[in-house]
């Protein structure tokens, strides 16, 4: 069997290298045009797509998937119709392709350039939100490049209508369907055989949970940009206005709780902990509160948490909490638990405001504002591939320019070098 995993991986990336070639070329024009006729697909097969994931979410159930994975996996009219006004979205945006980053001159008469080109083929891997292939469908189209795309098994009808989607969209306009390509099984061998499809594959991105994140990491021997888990803290400075800190961790937490900009741990200065958590607990009725010994003196409706619990993502209505006495211990508390994606701090201090954004080592990191807008579309990328945590080869939400990289174009008049 691992043979035919072989031979099927090899053939997902020779065919992926084949149709970047093609969409590498293609105008800005034409790509326009497959983004806005998959737009109209996605919202024509609205009925399909509907069809197809109550089959997933059955399965789901079936499996015993909690409320977090479900509602991450469901898709309705209003879901599929912002998926499509997405993927209309990027069609607006600038193209990204052939952009001159820098231009030298030199004394011997050479002209370089720095260009813009595209990554070449990518392989997605993700988990239960079938949204994502369409972001990544519609993103790579736009940025000339060819997308392999794996999704979880639960996720497996839903993905198959909206691959559907592009496919027909890529055929009207004269491209090769084969510029987005669907693993159509669940096995994970195949998975392993993507990773080290070196010859074909120019990068791949996992979107999931740490245990898909581990995959990647150990068996892959092509670049990677890693999207790892979201454990976002909030810290409520001493500074801060309690009525917009309770506004905005209200909103942090419970807006979608299945998003991995949601914020999972608060931490909160002494000085004004006794007047916000109350405030937090009437207004997050629907949250369970999990805090150390300080915050449980202060209210007695937060249960006692433990160490893995600051260091959990939920992608739950619970939150953990943690008093602390001063910004410096804040500081170290969140360098020692966050997984480097998006932390905030509410403050009407500007100073402590500036010192939380340089010392804080994440992808992205705030002021005054929910941690749910870490996330590609609020940043006006249009969407978004995902949330690189690292810092090679991009970082935070990654969109079209992040799935560029560069070359250089050097211009001479027959110069020979001395």
């Amino acid at each position: 069997m691992t043979t035919e995993h072989l031979s099927y991986a090899r053939k997902l990336g020779k065919r992926g290298q084949q149709a970047a070639q093609a969409l590498s070329m293609a105008s800005t024009e034409v790509k326009n045009k497959v983004l806005l006729a998959a737009s109209e697909q996605l919202k024509s097969q609205a009925d399909d797509i509907i069809a197809a994931n109550e089959q997933d979410v059955a399965m789901a159930r079936d499996m015993g998937k909690n409320a977090a994975f479900i509602d991450r996996l469901m898709l309705d009219r209003d879901r599929i119709e912002g998926m499509a006004d997405g993927v209309a979205q990027i069609a607006k945006l600038d193209d990204p392709v052939g952009r001159t980053l820098a231009r030298f001159d030199r004394p011997n008469g050479l002209v370089i350039e720095r260009t813009s080109v595209p990554l070449g083929v990518i392989a997605m891997i993700y988990e239960s939100r079938p949204n994502v292939g369409a972001d990544a469908s519609a993103l790579c189209i736009k940025s000339g490049n060819a997308i392999i795309l794996r999704g979880g098994k639960e996720s497996l009808h839903s993905s198959a209508v909206i691959i559907d989607c592009f496919h027909k969209a890529l055929d009207e306009n004269d491209l090769p369907k084969d510029c987005v390509q669907m693993v159509d099984t669940p096995e994970r061998e195949v998975v392993r055989h993507l990773l080290a499809c070196s010859d074909y594959i120019d990068m791949v991105i996992p979107r999931g949970g740490k245990g898909l994140v581990q995959l990647v990491k150990d068996h892959a021997k092509v670049p990677t940009l890693l999207h790892l888990d979201g454990n976002c803290h909030t810290y409520i400075h001493e500074a801060a206005d309690v009525n917009k800190a309770v506004d905005v961790v209200n909103n942090a937490k419970l807006r979608r709780t299945g998003i991995c900009g949601a914020t999972e741990s608060l931490v909160i200065d002494q000085a004004i902990a006794s007047d916000v958590l109350p405030k937090l607990l009437d207004k997050m009725t629907a949250c369970e509160f999990r805090g150390c010994d300080e915050a449980q003196a202060i209210d007695d409706r937060i249960v006692a948490a433990n160490e893995e619990d600051f260091g959990t993502e939920y992608l739950d209505s619970c939150l953990s909490v943690k008093v602390v006495d001063n910004m410096a211990e804040a500081l170290t508390f969140i360098d020692q638990h966050s997984s480097k994606h998006t932390d905030a701090i509410l403050t009407e201090n500007d100073k402590a405001a500036k010192t939380f954004l340089r010392q804080i080592d994440s992808a992205v990191v705030m002021h005054n504002a929910s941690t749910q807008f870490s996330d590609g579309g609020e940043f006006g990328m249009g969407a978004e591939i995902g949330i690189a945590t690292g810092k090679i080869h991009a970082r935070g939400p990654v969109g079209l320019e992040q799935l560029n990289t560069f070359k250089y174009h050097v211009m001479g008049s027959g110069q020979v070098r001395p």
